[in-house]
This record gives C-alpha cells, structure tokens and sequence, in this order.
C-alpha cells in the first residue's frame, strides 16, 4: 500500500505502477482505474467506496438524484464521480475553478465535499433538504479537526450530513479491511 501524496522528488507513477492490480487494495493502479470507469472492479478506492457504502446503509436511492462532488483528485474526487454515476446519479464534477460553484452546489440533491479546505463548503451552499457528505480532513484556525463543510451552519439545511471526525474516515478504514480482505482471497482462491 502506498500513501498518496508521496514526498517531492518520487515519482509516484512509476510508484504505483510497481504494485501488481492484484494487490492494489487502495484501486489506484491504472489497471484497476480503468476497471472502476467500465463497472467491472475487483477493488474500490477506500473513500469514495466507504461513501457510497454509508449511502446504501441509509437507504438513500442515488438514481435520479443531482450528485455535485467538489474535488477532482484521482484519489477521492474522480472515482467518487464514477461510483454515483455508477448507480444511476446524474453527476456534476467541481473544482477550483468552476465558474459559479455556488449555483451548482445549490443544485445538487447530494453534495460530496472533497476539496481538502477547511470548512469551505457553507450552508449557502447547499439545497434544502441536501444530502451532504463531507470527505475532508483539516484542521480549523484552532487547529481542531474539521471537515470540508462547515458542519454547524450546514447541518441547519442539509436533511443528513456526515460529521467530521467520524463520518467518512471510519468507512474509509473498513473499506481498506474488506479490500485486503478480497485480495487475500483473490490470491489464495
């Protein structure tokens, strides 16, 4: 397993394509990226498969819905896209440069913060009634954990939101689990 971001100076290319897709249990080998976007997928990044696992745990039909994921990392915001539109999601890609990010926020009936800044994500932001899952891990100006949204204005409008800590990073640990569980197996058939 490598962990993403690695130092300045590795090549994390080269890094990734070392690991054989077998054994790639965080799903960021090419092999298995390619995988994940034609839905035939031994392996799932952690996060973005710990969302949609909290999203089937709570009976939430993705289908339909407008899913709005700000992020585009290969690590959480791109396969995260993949896995809703995977389920029928009409989905929406954000970033740091979409014009009227806001507006587009407002639209979406579930809401995937991944941006990695603290608190970025706030209640003007987000549709009544919006599912909002909250992917980040920073820390705040007092230096306490906090997510991607500002959980105490949003959760005033949101009709389920994930808290950070406690939310995604928990999942995102079990996926690993259950992915280095699938490898073994795969090996050892």
């Amino acid at each position: 397993m490598v962990q993403l971001p690695l130092p300045k100076g590795i090549d994390s290319e080269k890094v990734l394509l070392s690991i054989r897709p077998e054994k790639d249990v965080d799903a960021f080998h090419p092999v298995n990226v390619g995988k994940i976007m034609i839905g035939n997928f031994d392996f799932l990044p952690c996060t973005p498969a710990g969302v949609m696992e909290l999203i089937r745990l709570t009976n939430i039909d993705v289908c339909g819905k407008e899913c709005v994921v700000v992020g585009r990392s290969n690590i959480v915001g791109k396969p995260q896209a993949m896995l809703l539109l995977h389920e029928n999601g009409t989905v929406t890609i954000c970033h740091s440069r979409t014009k009227n990010l806001k507006e587009v926020c407002r639209r979406a009936d579930i809401l995937v913060a991944a941006v990695g800044k603290a608190k970025f994500i706030t209640a003007d932001m987000v549709k009544e009634g919006a599912i909002v899952i909250d992917v980040g891990m920073n820390r705040d100006e007092n230096g306490k954990l906090c997510g991607d949204v500002a959980y105490d204005e949003v959760s005033g409008v949101a009709s389920a939101i994930t808290p950070v800590p406690g939310g995604v990073g928990p999942m995102t640990i079990a996926m690993l689990m259950k992915n280095t569980l699938k490898a073994a197996i795969i090996q050892n058939k």
